[in-house]
């Protein structure tokens, strides 16, 4: 049975652990946003898009049952597998009163950790799933890995087909270098090299060029952002 792709956040701290999902999750056909402490994860779940967030219990800034906690609040239902070395009753008790859907203790097997956010995803969808991103008439498909612009097919090499996701996900928000570098290229540090700015002119010549109107802007002292409109 083919699995249906989805967006999951991932807020961990531990960057080799980090890495090791992110690609993981990534290989299994999902698409991973990654934040490294609970402010920024914070920021990411607020943005709301998510299929499933994996939130590790222990983390720098802010806590990770502080952010279950806070999403619930808000009545934000999306599902929440919490990660944690603390194992015992109790604290898997704590992490699903605080509003966790499922409780994971480390060390774990990946293939167990993707069947129990696959599950949490099947359960949190009452039908089909809308797999295509639109950006006024740019289309991008993450199933068929198809974009199109006025009807007629853009081809791009895989990292392109990366970026312009990544971007169209945040439609209409700014996107840094750091972003980029982090849940495009999987960087956690900076190479120091233009392989953003080749990347993004190659993406824009192929998706702007022959068009009037340009959908992605470089905003200057920021990063970049897709949107309709000038």
């Amino acid at each position: 049975m083919s699995r249906a792709a989805m967006r999951v956040l991932l807020i961990e701290d531990d960057r080799e652990a980090a890495s090791y999902l992110v690609k993981a999750l990534d290989e299994a056909g999902h698409t991973v946003d990654h934040a490294a402490d609970g402010e920024a994860g914070t920021h990411f779940a607020e943005t709301g898009g998510y299929d499933v967030l994996v939130v590790d219990r222990m983390l720098p800034k802010r806590d990770g049952l502080a952010i279950v906690e806070d999403l619930r609040r808000r009545h934000d239902h999306t599902p929440v597998l919490i990660l944690s070395a603390l194992g015992q009753v109790d604290d898997r008790v704590k992490g699903l009163r605080a509003g966790g859907d499922d409780y994971l203790t480390k060390p774990y097997a990946f293939s167990e950790l993707l069947a129990r956010i696959e599950a949490l995803a099947r359960r949190n969808r009452p039908g089909d799933v809308d797999t295509v991103y639109r950006v006024g008439e740019l289309t991008l498909d993450r199933l068929s890995h198809v974009v199109t612009r006025g009807g007629a097919e853009i081809v791009l090499q895989p990292r392109e087909f990366r970026l312009l996701e990544y971007m169209m996900r945040h439609a209409g928000q700014v996107v840094t270098r750091t972003m980029l570098l982090e849940n495009v290229w999987d960087y956690h540090f900076d190479p120091q090299t233009n392989v953003i700015d080749v990347h993004v002119s190659r993406l824009r010549s192929k998706i702007d060029k022959g068009f009037d109107k340009p959908l992605l802007h470089t905003i200057r002292g920021a990063g970049y952002m897709i949107r309709d409109g000038a």
